[in-house]
């Protein structure tokens, strides 16, 4: 900390920063602009024609991966796109209501993850656990025609990494905690081990029971109503809880 120094030798400390906690991750921030601005440009100022093969072209069709689409490479895009729309298709979405939750739960647990990881681990780590989340959707539809979009995937991944350390003593939300930004820098404990916290098995319970709750509902889409695809929220939290400890740049805690 920068110190004003006075004739007698004192020294007054500058006025203090605000804690991180209200700073937003400039990664979090770009990352919801860019889904924003999206949405925003695709609602009211691209034609239907594009829109249309923005969904072609970057939203996840399980169609795409039937065995006589796939072998022949004839979908739009080609095998390229057999790849990338495991990815891209978390930066589009259907309705206000589904954008707006989405960046909602992403500043609440996206931002705790980029504190913690850094602007390219957290990259990486949200684009992993959206294609999680795409293989899980593909594993359970299948035969499925209906586009997948939306950034639930990987924010169910931002969940689960979140609770790999929050509830951890020093953490932001621990019994114990810290203000400042050494608590998203806490040690976290092994996944077993991580599940002796009360805390941590409440969170999952609590987590999966929501998204086994709001898979029976339909939410506002583009077009009309959608389901929830609370499958590829599993795929992503499941992603998130294994792949935590591989990407994660503070040693765990040692017991």
């Amino acid at each position: 900390m920068n110190h004003h120094v006075f004739e007698h030798g004192r020294e007054e400390p500058e006025e203090r920063r605000p804690e991180p906690v209200f700073n937003l991750p400039k990664v979090v921030v770009w990352l919801a602009g860019i889904m924003i601005v999206l949405f925003v440009l695709q609602a009211y100022v691209f034609s239907t024609l594009l829109n249309n093969d923005i969904i072609i072209y970057f939203a996840f069709w399980p169609l795409r991966y039937q065995a006589d689409v796939l072998a022949t490479g004839a979908a739009p895009g080609g095998l390229a796109a057999d790849v990338w729309t495991f990815v891209t298709y978390a930066f589009l979405h259907g309705g206000i209501t589904h954008i707006a939750f989405n960046m909602l739960w992403m500043i609440v647990f996206g931002s705790a993850v980029a504190r913690r990881f850094g602007a390219l681990r957290f990259l990486v780590f949200s684009a992993l656990c959206a294609a999680g989340g795409a293989a899980m959707h593909l594993a359970t539809h299948f035969d499925g025609q209906a586009p997948m979009i939306g950034a639930s995937a990987a924010i169910s991944g931002h969940m689960a990494a979140a609770a790999r350390f929050v509830f951890e003593l020093g953490g932001p939300v621990g019994v114990m905690r810290r203000t400042d930004d050494a608590a998203f820098r806490v040690p976290a404990a092994p996944l077993l081990q991580s599940f002796s916290n009360r805390s941590v098995v409440a969170f999952l319970g609590v987590w999966f029971g929501m998204n086994f709750l709001f898979g029976q509902i339909n939410i506002p889409m583009a077009g009309g109503a959608g389901s929830i695809a609370w499958e590829a929220h599993i795929g992503g939290f499941l992603a998130g809880l294994l792949l935590f400890p591989l990407i994660d740049p503070v040693p765990r805690r040692r017991y």
